[in-house]
């Protein structure tokens, strides 16, 4: 039996609040197509827009006939009722359909043909609401009260996720417009979609849901889990496969002449890529290998300190790293903010820090906490890291669209460029470009010794830029940087596009201290799509001083390969 959803409620909440939350980074990729980012700058053509609201009866009539099918099943009055209401409410929606469209300005054009996508969903909701239920066996007619229940339950299970994506692309959307400005032509849609009312009937929805659904076993709330999920991904496809007639800035690694276009990915690995630290993982695996007391004497190169000492050892190495580390940051940060961009002025003073980093490294080679890791063990290490939420799949998707022209670099001041290699290999992603330094060694055994390749932000920068001075002359080459760290600030910057993931607090003050500007992704692209449109000057240019910050790689995923 699975047992995801089963933990999830024991941790407290509702199943239709815990399921939003854990599928909420499929919503980004619905967020992030080109018919949305367009819809929420302002420029996408009315036809376009026509077409997407005339799909809304298909969804309207299929919504109706699937809770008159769930009242049907219900056991409850009080189910019944509020199941009737939301069924009220779309008739409603229907018998005005054409009256409300007007009243924003537009007219439905007269012979309305429903799309792929939209038959997609509409066939997947009415087939679950007439009990066509996969790992779900009803024998012959559904007539026991559990039975009904638990259909009603997989019925909002297949509905809730559609009204809560549209309120939440419409609040995205909303959230960007300036409150004294009505000029935007599809606001009042945007209102309409997060009017009090629509979220009530969202809330009704999930109450409803985590009431149906409280008696059911495991297994049926893994079925729950798995429509809800599944509503999820067609309701995503519905927004990509919306058709568009202008030109999109999204995905950006899709332009209309790919033959012209060819894009440099790089990004940082510890922290922006895995979960953890790599510094302090082959500490760790340094303390668990070594002896536990020291079983010899005679000392060779490759002699190791017992675990005990190697702890300690790496306990005052880590305290002072941090400690100097701050003082650091607080000295890059100490004078007066400057009011405009300066890079030049960020560079001097990210010279403090690439000292600070070297020294770093010189202690822990002096200390021989790196002495005596097996390479083998090393690997294994790799392949067990713990990658970022979406990051794995990001990769996954680059190496399916070997047509494309994009070429990875995974630029790091880690110490190890093995446990790199390996984290990526070990998933099947072909990320063959690690900048990073390497660990000696003799007979594969680690000498405590750091070949010093990129110890520092400057050193970063030297490599960023030595592999990009060429691209210039090669037709149309874009560079995007992901990191988020101050040792990523120089080539965040320098890049194209600069993506900010996973960012310290020190990333931010630093950036601050020189002018430099943190706009979400989101808000960012719906501006250049506006730019693209009225046929302004599109510049991403990140030298400007302009970062674009993520909450997650879901959204560098749709933003850069759509969904």
């Amino acid at each position: 039996m699975g047992m995801g959803v089963v933990d999830e409620l024991e941790g407290g909440g509702g199943i239709a609040r815990r399921l939003w939350i854990k599928f909420r980074n499929e919503s980004v990729f619905a967020l992030y197509t080109p018919f949305v980012v367009c819809l929420a700058s302002g420029v996408l053509d009315p036809q376009s827009f026509l077409h997407f609201v005339s799909q809304d009866i298909y969804y309207l009539q299929a919504f109706s006939h699937a809770y008159e099918l769930a009242e049907e099943c219900a056991d409850d009055d009080d189910d019944k009722i509020a199941i009737r209401n939301l069924r009220k409410r779309v008739s409603r929606k229907l018998n005005t359909h054409d009256e409300t469209v007007r009243e924003w300005g537009f007219e439905l054009p007269s012979e309305i043909v429903s799309d792929k996508a939209t038959v997609k969903y509409t066939d997947f909701l009415l087939a679950i609401a007439s009990g066509k239920v996969e790992g779900e066996k009803f024998r012959g007619k559904i007539a026991t009260p559990f039975e009904k229940t638990k259909l009603a339950a997989y019925t909002l299970a297949a509905v809730g996720p559609c009204l809560r994506l549209y309120a939440f692309i419409s609040n995205e959307i909303l959230a960007l417009q300036d409150p004294d400005q009505s000029n935007h032509i599809y606001k009042k849609w945007f209102n309409s979609l997060s009017a009090q009312r629509f979220e009530e009937a969202a809330i009704q929805i999930e109450d409803l849901l985590d009431k149906l659904s409280v008696c059911l076993t495991g297994e049926e709330l893994e079925i729950i889990e798995k429509l809800y999920h599944r509503a999820m991904k067609l309701e995503v496809k519905f927004f990509s496969a919306q058709p568009i007639l202008q030109q999109t800035i999204a995905p950006f690694s899709q332009p209309h002449d790919p033959a012209e276009q060819s894009l440099s990915i790089f990004c940082d690995f510890d922290i922006t890529c895995t979960a953890i630290d790599s510094s302090a993982l082959l500490a760790e695996m340094a303390i668990r290998t070594a002896p536990k007391t020291d079983v010899n004497g005679c000392e060779t190169q490759l002699s190791r300190m017992c675990s005990a000492d190697l702890l300690s050892t790496w306990s005052v190495l880590s305290s002072q790293y941090t400690e100097e580390y701050e003082q650091c940051i607080e000295s890059i940060t100490g004078a007066e903010k400057v009011e405009e961009f300066n890079y030049e002025g960020l560079c001097r003073a990210i010279e403090q820090l690439s000292d600070f980093e070297k020294r770093a490294n010189s202690r822990v080679i002096k200390s021989g906490v790196l002495k005596g890791l097996n390479l083998e063990d090393i690997k294994r290490a790799g392949e067990h890291l713990i990658l970022q939420d979406g990051c794995e799949g990001f990769f996954q998707e680059i190496v399916k669209r070997e047509n494309q022209k994009t070429d990875i670099h995974v630029l790091s001041y880690c110490w190890c460029g093995d446990l790199i290699r390996s984290a990526f290999s070990s998933r099947d992603l072909r990320v063959r470009n690690v900048h990073s330094n390497e660990l000696a060694y003799e007979d594969f055994i680690t000498t405590g010794d750091i070949i010093k390749k990129v110890e520092s932000p400057l050193e970063k920068l030297q490599a960023f830029t030595d592999y990009t001075k060429g691209n210039n002359e090669i037709g149309k080459h874009s560079t995007i940087y992901i990191g988020g760290s101050v040792g990523d600030l120089l080539c965040l910057l320098k890049a194209d596009i600069g993506i900010v993931v996973s960012s310290s607090s020190s990333l931010r003050r630093v950036g601050d201290q020189f002018g430099v500007s943190f706009v979400p992704l989101f808000s960012g692209l719906v501006n250049k799509q506006k730019e693209l449109i009225e046929g302004r000057s599109l510049n991403w240019k990140g030298s400007s001083g302009i970062l674009y910050t993520v909450s997650s790689w879901a959204e560098i995923h749709a933003f850069l390969l759509g969904s």
